[in-house]
């Protein structure tokens, strides 16, 4: 309990720009929940999915393919179906097979960044706001420097306003950047997966031309 009292201390003592430094931390944290819940669901059983498709194709059972991808709804199989569609028909060669994956990797892509960019932007601004809370802090303190009596106590107070800003915003930016960081691996990780898969549908399906 005393510990929550301090904080509550130390959020009032490093004033006003510890409200949109507030504000960006609770945006991250959102951010990140928001993002457990969609990779966490795009990743679901993802080793199944590669499994049941390299089986299928090594069978050359293209709608069997396309069938396994209908089970799943993540961003691999909507991905590889959308290859697939095309793969299963012999007139179509593999250039439109690779061209439907990437038509379609370009429209997951948009969701697996999705406010990647909110959190960059954070990572960014929160050590200004903070820088901005010192500056005022600092402000604070000179302008009682041609006064007398408690202008040393006044001082004190600008300068330790000023020091809990610059920590604040530091803290509210390593927060944002550790998120940003675990997501952007992510993202990178599902990538690369699902573009493994679609190489091998289009190994299977220049087999099958050959």
């Amino acid at each position: 309990m005393e510990g929550f009292i301090y904080l509550i201390h130390l959020f009032h003592k490093g004033g006003f720009v510890m409200y949109p430094l507030l504000i960006c931390s609770l945006l991250a944290v959102m951010i990140a929940a928001e993002r457990v819940y969609y990779y966490r669901r795009n990743r679901q059983n993802s080793d199944g999915l590669k499994a049941q498709i390299r089986d299928t194709l090594a069978a050359r059972d293209w709608d069997r393919a396309i069938a396994v991808c209908d089970t799943f709804d993540t961003v691999m199989s909507r991905t590889v179906k959308a290859g697939l569609l095309h793969a299963r028909s012999p007139q179509v060669g593999t250039m439109t097979v690779k061209a439907a994956f990437e038509e379609r990797m370009a429209v997951e892509v948009t969701g697996l960044k999705k406010h990647h960019d909110y959190l960059s932007a954070i990572v960014t601004v929160a050590p200004l706001l903070g820088l901005l809370g010192t500056v005022i802090g600092m402000i604070g303190s000179f302008s009682v420097m041609d006064g007398s009596g408690s202008g040393t106590a006044a001082i004190s107070g600008g300068v330790g306003e000023a020091l809990v800003a610059t920590a604040a915003g530091l803290c509210v930016a390593i927060l944002a950047f550790v998120i940003h960081t675990y997501f952007s691996h992510q993202f990178d990780s599902i990538l690369t997966a699902t573009e493994n898969l679609c190489l091998s549908v289009l190994e299977h399906k220049r087999g099958e031309a050959a």
